[in-house]
């Protein structure tokens, strides 16, 4: 087979994801995490998008109402990753999190990035994250991306979110 690179400007376009609750999932991701609610397909599935896209997320009960999460030991999908454009919009978000009380798995600096890692109300893995610029990136001797894993200064970063 031919060798062949998918383009550069390609993008994953968005994730649908299967809940057992769709309220419940709609309160998470537009009432919690801010989407913008677009449309709904009846009472089995709703389309939510960040600044007026079709949608970024579908959430869907087609399958999935009232069902438990998926096996955590299976394949699937590990979690979906929401990458927000500048540092302090992720400060705002964590901000957020922490007032609402809603449970924090995980925070890590990545070298190219730093994470704040939790999972929804269905157990599907959520990232969210901002990228550093390019010029910032961790790199080896030959030029390689050397991206780490180190504990996430949340201090730091917090203090971001009571900048006006």
């Amino acid at each position: 087979m031919e060798n062949y690179s998918i383009p550069a400007q390609t993008r994953i376009g968005h994730v649908h994801l299967k809940v057992s609750n769709l309220q419940r999932a709609i309160d998470f991701y537009v009432g919690l995490l801010g989407f913008e609610l677009v449309t709904m397909y009846g009472d089995q599935a709703a389309f939510i998008s960040a600044g007026g896209y079709h949608h970024h997320i579908g959430l869907n009960t087609w399958y999935s109402k009232d069902g438990g999460p998926a096996p955590q030991h299976t394949a699937g999908l590990f979690h979906t990753a929401i990458l927000y454009p500048e540092r302090k919009d992720l400060a705002v978000i964590l901000k957020r999190l922490l007032d609402a009380g809603y449970p924090i798995s995980g925070a890590s600096d990545h070298g190219v990035s730093e994470a704040i890692y939790l999972d929804d109300p269905d157990k599907n893995g959520v990232e969210l994250y901002w990228d550093r610029p390019r010029d910032q990136w961790p790199l080896d001797e030959k030029g390689n991306i050397t991206m780490f894993t180190k504990a996430l200064d949340v201090k730091g970063l917090l203090a971001l979110a009571e900048v006006k």
